[in-house]
Protein backbone atom coordinates (compact mmCIF):
# COMPACT_ATOMS: atom_id res chain seq x y z
CA UNK A 1 0.00 0.00 0.00
CA UNK A 2 1.25 3.47 -1.10
CA UNK A 3 -0.47 5.98 0.41
CA UNK A 4 0.46 9.87 1.36
CA UNK A 5 -0.96 9.88 5.10
CA UNK A 6 0.16 9.61 8.58
CA UNK A 7 -1.45 6.91 10.75
CA UNK A 8 -3.85 5.48 9.22
CA UNK A 9 -6.89 5.49 12.05
CA UNK A 10 -5.86 9.51 11.73
CA UNK A 11 -6.92 9.64 7.41
CA UNK A 12 -10.69 11.03 7.74
CA UNK A 13 -9.86 13.08 10.45
CA UNK A 14 -6.73 14.85 9.11
CA UNK A 15 -8.71 15.38 5.33
CA UNK A 16 -11.55 16.91 7.50
CA UNK A 17 -9.23 19.61 9.48
CA UNK A 18 -6.85 20.40 5.84
CA UNK A 19 -10.33 20.80 4.05
CA UNK A 20 -11.56 23.22 6.61
CA UNK A 21 -8.44 25.10 6.91
CA UNK A 22 -8.42 25.01 3.04
CA UNK A 23 -11.95 26.60 2.71
CA UNK A 24 -12.69 28.29 6.13
CA UNK A 25 -15.39 30.93 4.59
CA UNK A 26 -17.21 28.58 2.82
CA UNK A 27 -17.49 25.55 5.75
CA UNK A 28 -17.58 25.09 9.47
CA UNK A 29 -16.54 21.97 10.78
CA UNK A 30 -17.67 20.38 14.62
CA UNK A 31 -14.90 18.09 14.60
CA UNK A 32 -15.95 15.49 17.53
CA UNK A 33 -18.74 14.16 15.24
CA UNK A 34 -16.83 14.48 12.01
CA UNK A 35 -19.77 16.81 10.76
CA UNK A 36 -19.43 19.68 7.69
CA UNK A 37 -22.08 22.45 7.24
CA UNK A 38 -21.95 25.74 5.40
CA UNK A 39 -19.97 28.74 7.26
CA UNK A 40 -22.92 30.36 6.98
CA UNK A 41 -25.46 27.72 8.22
CA UNK A 42 -28.14 27.91 9.49
CA UNK A 43 -29.77 30.05 6.96
CA UNK A 44 -33.17 31.42 8.40
CA UNK A 45 -36.18 30.64 6.36
CA UNK A 46 -34.23 28.30 3.77
CA UNK A 47 -35.18 24.50 3.78
CA UNK A 48 -31.93 22.89 4.45
CA UNK A 49 -30.50 19.80 2.71
CA UNK A 50 -28.50 17.33 4.48
CA UNK A 51 -26.40 13.82 3.35
CA UNK A 52 -23.87 11.91 4.60
CA UNK A 53 -21.48 8.96 4.12
CA UNK A 54 -18.61 7.28 4.43
CA UNK A 55 -15.37 9.02 3.30
CA UNK A 56 -13.34 7.79 0.58
CA UNK A 57 -15.71 9.48 -2.06
CA UNK A 58 -14.74 12.60 -2.38
CA UNK A 59 -16.25 15.31 -3.97
CA UNK A 60 -19.47 12.69 -2.77
CA UNK A 61 -20.33 13.43 -0.13
CA UNK A 62 -18.98 16.62 1.98
CA UNK A 63 -17.43 18.04 -1.44
CA UNK A 64 -21.39 19.53 -2.66
CA UNK A 65 -21.35 21.48 1.16
CA UNK A 66 -22.12 25.16 0.24
CA UNK A 67 -24.15 27.52 -1.63
CA UNK A 68 -26.95 26.31 -3.80
CA UNK A 69 -26.53 22.55 -2.88
CA UNK A 70 -26.09 21.15 0.50
CA UNK A 71 -26.09 22.89 3.83
CA UNK A 72 -24.52 20.05 5.86
CA UNK A 73 -23.12 16.48 5.54
CA UNK A 74 -22.27 13.55 8.27
CA UNK A 75 -18.86 12.38 7.57
CA UNK A 76 -18.41 8.62 8.24
CA UNK A 77 -15.15 6.91 7.74
CA UNK A 78 -14.21 5.30 5.02
CA UNK A 79 -16.14 3.27 3.48
CA UNK A 80 -18.47 3.26 6.95
CA UNK A 81 -22.20 5.10 7.47
CA UNK A 82 -21.67 8.39 9.90
CA UNK A 83 -24.00 8.03 12.82
CA UNK A 84 -27.54 8.69 14.10
CA UNK A 85 -25.55 11.31 16.09
CA UNK A 86 -23.76 12.66 13.74
CA UNK A 87 -26.67 13.20 11.47
CA UNK A 88 -28.93 14.32 14.26
CA UNK A 89 -25.74 17.09 15.23
CA UNK A 90 -25.80 18.16 11.26
CA UNK A 91 -29.94 18.41 11.27
CA UNK A 92 -29.73 20.58 14.31
CA UNK A 93 -26.82 22.81 12.96
CA UNK A 94 -28.28 23.73 9.89
CA UNK A 95 -32.17 24.09 10.63
CA UNK A 96 -33.29 27.45 9.72
CA UNK A 97 -36.41 27.00 10.51
CA UNK A 98 -38.13 25.62 7.08
CA UNK A 99 -37.66 21.81 7.26
CA UNK A 100 -34.62 19.91 6.51
CA UNK A 101 -34.54 16.87 3.67
CA UNK A 102 -32.03 14.23 3.92
CA UNK A 103 -30.72 13.06 0.17
CA UNK A 104 -28.32 9.43 0.80
CA UNK A 105 -27.93 6.74 -0.97
CA UNK A 106 -29.42 3.55 -0.69
CA UNK A 107 -26.74 1.08 1.62
CA UNK A 108 -28.39 -0.67 4.99
CA UNK A 109 -26.36 1.31 7.68
CA UNK A 110 -27.06 4.88 6.35
CA UNK A 111 -30.74 4.05 5.96
CA UNK A 112 -30.74 2.60 9.66
CA UNK A 113 -28.76 5.52 11.17
CA UNK A 114 -30.58 8.19 9.04
CA UNK A 115 -33.99 6.94 10.25
CA UNK A 116 -32.66 6.98 13.58
CA UNK A 117 -31.75 10.86 13.37
CA UNK A 118 -35.06 11.30 11.60
CA UNK A 119 -36.98 10.23 14.67
CA UNK A 120 -34.47 11.99 17.33
CA UNK A 121 -35.14 15.18 15.07
CA UNK A 122 -38.87 14.95 15.44
CA UNK A 123 -38.56 15.15 19.28
CA UNK A 124 -36.86 18.84 18.89
CA UNK A 125 -39.61 19.72 16.47
CA UNK A 126 -37.34 19.36 13.32
CA UNK A 127 -39.48 18.49 10.26
CA UNK A 128 -37.39 15.70 8.39
CA UNK A 129 -37.89 14.43 5.24
CA UNK A 130 -36.32 11.78 3.22
CA UNK A 131 -35.03 10.64 -0.29
CA UNK A 132 -33.20 7.81 -1.00
CA UNK A 133 -31.11 7.55 -4.14
CA UNK A 134 -31.14 4.39 -6.25
CA UNK A 135 -29.62 5.33 -9.51
CA UNK A 136 -27.75 2.20 -9.95
CA UNK A 137 -28.84 -0.03 -12.68
CA UNK A 138 -26.56 -2.57 -12.60
CA UNK A 139 -27.29 -3.25 -8.60
CA UNK A 140 -31.26 -4.41 -9.55
CA UNK A 141 -33.47 -4.60 -12.34
CA UNK A 142 -35.61 -2.03 -13.09
CA UNK A 143 -39.15 -4.03 -11.76
CA UNK A 144 -36.91 -4.11 -8.25
CA UNK A 145 -35.68 -0.51 -8.55
CA UNK A 146 -36.25 0.10 -4.76
CA UNK A 147 -33.17 -2.47 -4.27
CA UNK A 148 -30.59 -0.49 -6.30
CA UNK A 149 -27.61 1.78 -4.84
CA UNK A 150 -27.17 5.37 -4.83
CA UNK A 151 -24.30 6.33 -6.55
CA UNK A 152 -23.06 9.27 -8.47
CA UNK A 153 -26.47 10.80 -9.78
CA UNK A 154 -26.50 11.96 -6.21
CA UNK A 155 -24.97 14.93 -7.43
CA UNK A 156 -27.82 15.91 -10.07
CA UNK A 157 -30.34 15.65 -6.89
CA UNK A 158 -28.08 17.87 -4.69
CA UNK A 159 -27.94 19.99 -7.21
CA UNK A 160 -31.46 20.43 -8.53
CA UNK A 161 -32.86 20.60 -4.54
CA UNK A 162 -30.41 22.43 -3.70
CA UNK A 163 -31.30 25.63 -6.23
CA UNK A 164 -35.01 24.83 -5.21
CA UNK A 165 -34.16 25.59 -1.68
CA UNK A 166 -31.61 28.43 -2.60
CA UNK A 167 -34.72 30.19 -4.87
CA UNK A 168 -36.91 29.72 -1.50
CA UNK A 169 -38.92 26.40 -2.27
CA UNK A 170 -40.99 24.72 0.07
CA UNK A 171 -39.86 21.59 1.86
CA UNK A 172 -42.40 19.82 -0.61
CA UNK A 173 -41.54 21.33 -3.66
CA UNK A 174 -37.89 20.55 -2.52
CA UNK A 175 -38.88 17.34 -2.04
CA UNK A 176 -40.79 16.72 -5.48
CA UNK A 177 -37.70 17.75 -6.86
CA UNK A 178 -35.28 15.41 -5.97
CA UNK A 179 -37.31 12.99 -6.28
CA UNK A 180 -38.10 14.14 -9.72
CA UNK A 181 -34.91 14.59 -11.04
CA UNK A 182 -34.07 10.78 -9.44
CA UNK A 183 -36.24 9.61 -11.08
CA UNK A 184 -35.56 10.72 -14.78
CA UNK A 185 -31.54 9.27 -13.25
CA UNK A 186 -29.63 6.48 -13.96
CA UNK A 187 -26.10 5.10 -13.69
CA UNK A 188 -23.67 2.42 -14.59
CA UNK A 189 -20.02 2.06 -13.32
CA UNK A 190 -16.88 0.07 -14.66
CA UNK A 191 -14.08 -0.97 -12.52
CA UNK A 192 -10.30 -1.54 -13.69
CA UNK A 193 -8.59 -1.72 -10.27
CA UNK A 194 -9.28 -2.11 -6.78
CA UNK A 195 -8.88 0.11 -3.80
CA UNK A 196 -7.31 -0.09 -0.35
CA UNK A 197 -9.02 0.98 2.76
CA UNK A 198 -6.39 2.75 4.83
CA UNK A 199 -7.16 0.93 7.49
CA UNK A 200 -7.02 -2.30 6.19
CA UNK A 201 -4.32 -2.30 4.46
CA UNK A 202 -4.99 -4.25 1.49
CA UNK A 203 -7.05 -4.12 -1.13
CA UNK A 204 -10.82 -4.30 -1.24
CA UNK A 205 -11.00 -6.86 -3.92
CA UNK A 206 -8.85 -8.31 -6.81
CA UNK A 207 -9.40 -8.14 -10.51
CA UNK A 208 -6.86 -9.94 -13.36
CA UNK A 209 -4.07 -7.30 -14.87
CA UNK A 210 -6.41 -7.44 -18.30
CA UNK A 211 -9.87 -7.73 -16.62
CA UNK A 212 -12.99 -5.36 -16.06
CA UNK A 213 -16.01 -5.58 -13.67
CA UNK A 214 -19.01 -4.11 -15.43
CA UNK A 215 -21.42 -2.37 -12.90
CA UNK A 216 -19.00 -2.66 -9.60
CA UNK A 217 -20.40 -0.45 -7.18
CA UNK A 218 -18.51 2.32 -5.34
CA UNK A 219 -17.24 0.36 -2.70
CA UNK A 220 -16.06 -2.61 -4.46
CA UNK A 221 -19.95 -4.22 -4.36
CA UNK A 222 -19.72 -6.93 -7.48
CA UNK A 223 -21.08 -6.21 -10.70
CA UNK A 224 -22.97 -7.89 -13.22
CA UNK A 225 -19.85 -9.46 -15.09
CA UNK A 226 -16.49 -9.62 -14.88
CA UNK A 227 -14.64 -9.87 -18.90
CA UNK A 228 -11.96 -9.46 -20.62
CA UNK A 229 -10.53 -5.38 -20.78
CA UNK A 230 -12.36 -4.03 -24.08
CA UNK A 231 -12.27 -0.67 -25.92
CA UNK A 232 -13.31 2.19 -24.57
CA UNK A 233 -15.84 2.50 -26.87
CA UNK A 234 -16.81 -1.04 -26.37
CA UNK A 235 -17.09 -0.21 -22.80
CA UNK A 236 -18.77 3.21 -23.23
CA UNK A 237 -21.37 1.18 -25.37
CA UNK A 238 -22.08 -1.32 -22.94
CA UNK A 239 -22.65 0.83 -20.49
CA UNK A 240 -24.69 3.51 -22.34
CA UNK A 241 -27.05 0.36 -23.82
CA UNK A 242 -27.76 -0.48 -20.60
CA UNK A 243 -28.91 3.09 -18.96
CA UNK A 244 -30.48 4.13 -22.48
CA UNK A 245 -32.55 0.32 -22.07
CA UNK A 246 -33.61 1.67 -18.67
CA UNK A 247 -34.01 5.09 -18.92
CA UNK A 248 -36.17 5.29 -22.21
CA UNK A 249 -35.59 8.63 -23.54
CA UNK A 250 -37.32 9.66 -26.93
CA UNK A 251 -35.94 11.00 -29.41
CA UNK A 252 -35.91 15.22 -29.10
CA UNK A 253 -34.96 14.47 -25.29
CA UNK A 254 -32.40 16.86 -23.63
CA UNK A 255 -30.21 14.92 -21.30
CA UNK A 256 -27.34 15.96 -18.92
CA UNK A 257 -24.59 13.98 -19.31
CA UNK A 258 -22.21 12.80 -16.35
CA UNK A 259 -18.91 10.64 -17.53
CA UNK A 260 -17.44 10.42 -13.69
CA UNK A 261 -13.56 9.17 -12.77
CA UNK A 262 -13.82 6.64 -9.91
CA UNK A 263 -10.46 8.11 -8.44
CA UNK A 264 -7.37 6.86 -10.79
CA UNK A 265 -8.52 7.30 -14.31
CA UNK A 266 -6.73 10.52 -16.04
CA UNK A 267 -9.32 12.98 -17.89
CA UNK A 268 -8.14 12.66 -20.88
CA UNK A 269 -9.84 8.64 -20.69
CA UNK A 270 -12.97 9.73 -19.79
CA UNK A 271 -13.26 12.60 -22.83
CA UNK A 272 -12.80 9.51 -24.94
CA UNK A 273 -15.93 7.82 -22.83
CA UNK A 274 -17.69 11.13 -23.48
CA UNK A 275 -17.03 11.79 -27.09
CA UNK A 276 -18.80 7.65 -27.56
CA UNK A 277 -21.59 8.65 -25.24
CA UNK A 278 -22.26 11.94 -27.30
CA UNK A 279 -21.81 10.20 -30.44
CA UNK A 280 -24.71 7.60 -29.47
CA UNK A 281 -26.69 9.95 -28.14
CA UNK A 282 -26.56 11.94 -31.68
CA UNK A 283 -27.60 8.77 -33.76
CA UNK A 284 -30.79 8.64 -31.70
CA UNK A 285 -31.53 12.28 -32.03
CA UNK A 286 -31.04 13.26 -28.25
CA UNK A 287 -29.67 16.37 -27.27
CA UNK A 288 -26.88 16.96 -24.18
CA UNK A 289 -27.61 19.92 -22.63
CA UNK A 290 -25.06 20.07 -20.00
CA UNK A 291 -21.98 18.13 -20.01
CA UNK A 292 -20.37 16.94 -16.61
CA UNK A 293 -16.49 15.44 -17.27
CA UNK A 294 -14.16 14.61 -14.45
CA UNK A 295 -14.14 13.15 -10.58
CA UNK A 296 -17.70 13.93 -8.87
CA UNK A 297 -18.07 10.82 -6.62
CA UNK A 298 -14.68 8.48 -6.61
CA UNK A 299 -14.15 5.39 -4.90
CA UNK A 300 -10.33 6.18 -3.34
CA UNK A 301 -7.82 5.14 -5.98
CA UNK A 302 -10.04 2.91 -8.41
CA UNK A 303 -9.44 2.77 -11.74
CA UNK A 304 -12.61 3.12 -13.69
CA UNK A 305 -15.90 4.99 -14.50
CA UNK A 306 -19.06 5.51 -14.50
CA UNK A 307 -21.92 7.06 -16.27
CA UNK A 308 -24.91 8.85 -15.54
CA UNK A 309 -27.70 10.45 -17.49
CA UNK A 310 -30.44 12.66 -16.79
CA UNK A 311 -33.16 13.14 -18.55
CA UNK A 312 -33.87 17.17 -18.21
CA UNK A 313 -36.81 19.03 -18.66
CA UNK A 314 -37.26 22.86 -18.56
CA UNK A 315 -38.01 22.74 -14.97
CA UNK A 316 -35.42 20.96 -14.53
CA UNK A 317 -32.73 22.70 -16.71
CA UNK A 318 -33.10 25.93 -15.20
CA UNK A 319 -32.60 24.33 -11.95
CA UNK A 320 -29.06 23.10 -13.45
CA UNK A 321 -28.56 26.19 -14.36
CA UNK A 322 -28.65 28.35 -11.14
CA UNK A 323 -25.75 29.21 -9.62
CA UNK A 324 -23.82 27.11 -6.96
CA UNK A 325 -20.66 27.16 -5.06
CA UNK A 326 -19.14 24.58 -3.01
CA UNK A 327 -15.08 23.51 -2.57
CA UNK A 328 -15.65 20.98 -5.48
CA UNK A 329 -18.26 22.57 -7.46
CA UNK A 330 -18.79 26.01 -9.11
CA UNK A 331 -21.54 27.48 -11.07
CA UNK A 332 -22.16 30.87 -12.29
Amino acid sequence: MKKILNAPADFVPEMLDGLIKAHPDQLAYEQELQCIVRADAPVKGKVALATGGGSGHLPVFLGYVGQGMLDGCAVGDVFASPSADQMLTVTQRIHGGAGVVYIYGNYGGDVMNFDMASEMADLEDITVRTVLVRDDVASAPSEEAARRRGVAGMVFAFKTAGAMADRGGDINEVVRIAEKTLGRTRTMGVALSPCTVPVAGKPTFTIGENEMEIGMGIHGEPGMKREELQSADQITERMMTAILTDLQPAEGDRLAVMVNGLGATPPEELYIMFRKAYDMLNERGIGVYRAYVGEYATSMEMAGASITLLNVDDELAELLDHPARTPFFTQV
